[in-house]
């Protein structure tokens, strides 16, 4: 706003209008009187004070508009040591300096179109990576890394083409792996394997942040990764992956702060190919072996489902792999669950993960069909009944969310090795029919993956209630009295004509349609379904 339009408004306004006019007016001044002030060559700490402001005025995007020019952008990014001349970051005193031009850099970059724009004409994200590499390995300048992260992924978020840029051109995957490694202090036992501190401290509050602006920047990386991904990249996506496996089994410095992390290394996880997720579990080493033996023996010989999976030190053993950052991504699910709200938002990327992970690594499809469908035992409740993580994920069958209802089914179907009988045996043929309809099975058979042959084992309370078990609701149901015993024939001809009359009346009217299944499993209306099946018949017997 001009001064002479500030004028006429303050002579003829309403005196809000006037108190708004004076504050923007002053706010926009006092904007670039503090652009002027911080060309000139003043203290420290007076640049601190200043930048302070600016960054508080920042966030209101009127003011923005006639203040965010290339001049004053190439201002903050001399603060910030974003300009290729200055070599290092030798003197501590200007780092509160370089911190709140950071900061201001973030709301100016989010708030104005026109400062997106100058970015990219300013090479800002290769300045970015740039400052990353001059103190990738220096912890002291955490809070430098965290807001140079924080504005490397605002600007992959505003602009697709940086992503491509920060993947290729400027390396950024590999990168943002070594500022995550260097966050979690990771010592590597093998090529993908790390040695992890059960016992150790939670990462400092400072590392915990710029772990997660950094995992967020490399999800905008990676973000088209499982399906355009080259061979020659394998190598570098396990490694991320190996990363992202310590960063599930260490904790922050709170819970809220452990969750947080945790649920962007899933989401990150979710861009990695699938056929790199091997690494998220690992063999055991000689001695971890001999102590897994060593616990399989004090078990019971009668427990064979308890002795495929063990607890060891901390460690989650499954068939001789170390299974903690799948148990971790399990339990991570069900605390998600159990909080009952935003199933899309944070329920759905752990089980798309899971599910993909079971479908193409048996080992942890195993492990997870022992936690979340062990061998049936008691069936005296329906399967959604319960607290069980198996009740959880049923319920969720039926949820009012399409996309979370069908995610939950699909994981269960996986874990079943994609047979509709197994399936049917662990959820009931009323909580399955939704996917099983979507699927063209509700006639049964299996899906089109492939899975080993291994057999399900019954245990012997399942096999003597199985005659007993209604398929519909998927439990143990004591037999009913027949309400047609009793009656003559008379009653039961007159009843079933009741019947056949309701049912032509609702169909007549519309208000129900009789479906019925095609060839290939689907719904459809009867009279289609009688015609294809007609047409098959006669074609078949023209063969004949």
């Amino acid at each position: 706003m001009d001064e002479e339009r500030a004028l006429y408004i303050v002579r003829a306004g309403e005196a809000g209008a006037i108190e708004r006019v004076l504050r923007d007016y002053s706010d926009k001044k006092l904007c670039e009187g503090i652009f002027k002030v911080l060309v000139r060559d003043i203290p420290t700490t007076c640049q601190v004070s200043c930048l302070e402001v600016l960054r508080i005025l920042s966030r209101d995007k009127k003011i923005l508009v006639p203040v965010t020019t290339k001049e004053n952008m190439q201002i903050l990014l001399r603060l910030a040591k974003l300009n290729e001349s200055d070599d290092s970051l030798e003197k501590v005193s200007e780092f509160p300096v370089i911190v709140e031009s950071l900061k201001c850099l973030c709301n100016i970059v989010f708030n104005s179109q026109m400062a997106q724009q100058l970015s990219l004409e300013l090479n800002l994200a290769a300045k970015l990576c740039n400052l990353l590499r001059k103190c990738k390995d220096r912890k002291f300048i955490n809070d430098i890394k965290c807001f140079d992260l924080r504005l490397l992924f605002l600007l992959s978020l505003l602009h697709t083409d940086i992503r491509s840029q920060l993947r290729y051109e400027l390396q950024g995957l590999p990168l943002l792996t070594q500022i995550l490694e260097s966050a979690f202090s990771i010592k590597w036992t093998d090529e993908y394997e790390s040695a992890v501190d059960h016992n150790g401290p939670p990462l400092s509050p400072q590392e915990t942040d710029c772990a997660i602006e950094a995992l967020k920047a490399l999800f905008n990386v990676t973000v088209d990764s499982w399906k355009v991904h080259k061979e020659s990249d394998s190598h570098q996506f396990r490694v991320m992956a190996a990363v992202l496996r310590h960063c599930l089994l260490i904790v922050g410095p709170t819970e809220d702060k452990t969750e947080e992390l945790h649920s962007n290394a899933v989401n990150l996880l979710s861009n990695v190919p699938v056929s790199c997720l091997d690494v998220l579990i690992c063999p055991l080493t000689h001695e971890e072996t001999a102590q897994e033996a060593t616990t399989l023996d004090e078990l019971p010989s009668d427990k064979t489902a308890e002795k495929e999976t063990v607890l060891k030190n901390n460690t989650m053993v499954y068939n001789g792999m170390n299974m903690e950052a799948i148990h971790v991504l399990l339990s991570f699910m069900e605390k998600r669950i159990d909080k009952g709200s935003s199933y899309r938002e944070g329920l759905t990327p752990v089980l798309s993960l899971l599910t993909e992970c079971s479908r193409a690594h048996r080992n942890i499809r195993k492990f997870l069909k022992d936690q979340v469908l062990p061998p049936l035992r008691d069936v005296t409740n329906r399967p959604e009944v319960g607290s069980t993580v198996r009740n959880k994920l049923v319920r969720l069958m039926t949820h009012v969310d399409l996309g979370v209802k069908q995610i939950a089914a699909e994981f269960l179907f996986v874990l079943c090795k994609e047979r509709v009988d197994s399936l049917l045996k662990y959820t009931g043929y009323g909580n399955a029919a939704g996917l099983l309809a979507a699927r063209g099975l509700l006639a049964g058979g299996r899906g089109d993956n492939w899975y080993s042959e291994d057999e399900d084992t019954d245990t012997e309370e399942y096999k003597n209630a199985k005659p007993n078990i209604n398929l519909i609701t998927g439990h143990l149901e004591e037999p009913m009295p027949n309400p047609i015993d009793e009656m003559t024939e008379e009653q039961k001809e007159y009843e079933a004509m009741k019947l056949v009359n309701m049912l032509d009346k609702l169909s007549r009217e519309e208000l129900l349609k009789p479906m019925g299944l095609k060839p290939d499993g689907t719904i459809t209306p009867l009279e289609e379904a009688l015609n294809q099946y007609s047409v098959i018949e006669e074609t078949s017997s023209d063969t004949d």
